[in-house]
């Protein structure tokens, strides 16, 4: 659901007052409080379109050698290298007086060995040529040994202490070396091990809602969320900003479902026992990546499913910008059984059974029907 501008500054009128009853030390403190990452918040935004920008332009010239293999079998792209370089370069440039502590998806590892120099000198040049195409940067380019250090950057651990930044410079690279399927940058900004700050860059996420979106449309959407301050969707290419919020269906039977379009990283039977229970009609909607946390902010559907195979641990590159951009859109993020994700303890989440994102008024049932469904599959076993 979008709300205009217009509309916007009527609530933010009324949101005001109801802090009358505090002394005025807590109002300025609230007010403190939300505007103090505007600067973090500016700098995300151009750092993820700016990574959005080189992801598109190596997607039209996709040469099967700027696809690796990982050790977890999933593809690594030019682009997912020359992404993190991208964010890095520009955090630090953007906020070089803060402490910059970056944790990120990838390594240098696999370009310094033997043979990677080509790739590494491809991704030099689609780093380079990025960066000079924002007219507010006058630097030198990046020498090879500078882009590994940018990449480098993202081996911070995070924790509960000071702030760091969190990036995944493609998530859904199977959906991105596929044209036309989605992928997102996700960048989001912990301070003291709290999510206050996500950024999601869809490239190919249509402006229109999902229901209604023609072949035709235009595509682009970049999703920000600040603590405190709400959801907002802009286009790639530069729109103003439209606050969104979350779907405000009541009854399940009437919601839309989305799910991983890979077995792999969701049981679909799973989730298709808890959407029977539920009543849910609709089939589910099955797309990669964190657009699906973009696309469930702005009402495009009103649950989200994750259940990962046994012994997978859920990284928090992979849900630290999304569940912000949800959350702040009026919705709530949490594991399985209801408990928030707590993204403090370093790299990984610890929670039960898997992630699920809804609203308020269906997460009740939501619930009810998760745990029906896996006391069900475990008797079954």
């Amino acid at each position: 659901m979008y709300i205009g501008l217009s509309s916007l500054r009527i609530r933010t009128h009324f949101v005001i007052p109801t802090l009358n009853h505090k002394p005025k030390s807590s109002i300025f403190s609230f007010l403190n409080s939300s505007m103090s990452y505007n600067k973090e918040l500016a700098a995300a935004k151009k750092a993820a379109s700016l990574a959005a920008k080189l992801c598109q332009k190596v997607q039209k010239s996709l040469l099967q050698s700027d696809v690796q293999s990982r050790l977890d079998k999933s593809p690594v792209t030019v682009a997912d290298y020359g992404s993190q370089a991208v964010v890095s370069f520009v955090l630090e440039h953007e906020l070089s007086d803060e402490p910059f502590s970056l944790v990120a998806e990838e390594d240098s590892g696999d370009l310094r060995k033997d043979g990677a120099q080509d790739t590494l000198e491809r991704i030099r040049v689609l780093v380079n040529d990025t960066i000079a195409s924002e007219s507010t940067y006058s630097v030198s380019p990046l020498s090879a040994d500078g882009v590994l250090a940018a990449i480098d950057n993202g081996r911070s651990e995070g924790g509960p202490v000071g702030r760091h930044w969190v990036l995944d410079p493609i998530d859904g690279t199977k959906g991105y070396v596929c044209e036309g399927d989605q992928y997102a940058i996700a960048l989001a900004l912990l301070d003291k091990g709290r999510v206050v700050l996500g950024v999601l860059a869809c490239p190919n996420l249509p402006l229109a809602p999902l229901a209604v979106q023609t072949s035709a449309g235009p595509t682009g959407c970049l999703f920000s969320a600040v603590l405190g301050e709400g959801t907002y969707m802009d286009s790639l290419d530069g729109s103003s900003p439209v606050k969104v919020i979350v779907s405000p269906i009541e009854n399940p039977e009437e919601a839309s479902l989305f799910e991983s379009y890979e077995a792999a990283h969701s049981s679909h039977d799973l989730s298709s026992s808890i959407a029977k229970k539920l009543g849910v009609k609709a089939p589910p909607v099955r797309i990669d990546s964190q657009a699906k946390y973009g696309a469930l902010s702005r009402g495009d559907g009103a649950i989200y499913l994750r259940f990962p195979n046994a012994g997978y641990r859920e990284k928090i590159w992979d849900h630290a910008a999304g569940s912000i951009v949800v959350t702040e859109a009026g919705g709530i993020v949490s594991d399985a059984a209801g408990n928030p994700l707590n993204f403090s303890k370093g790299n990984y989440l610890d929670l039960y059974k898997g992630i699920i994102a809804s609203n308020q008024k269906l997460m009740p049932s939501l619930l009810k029907a998760i745990q029906q469904s896996i006391d069900e599959k475990a008797a079954s076993l």
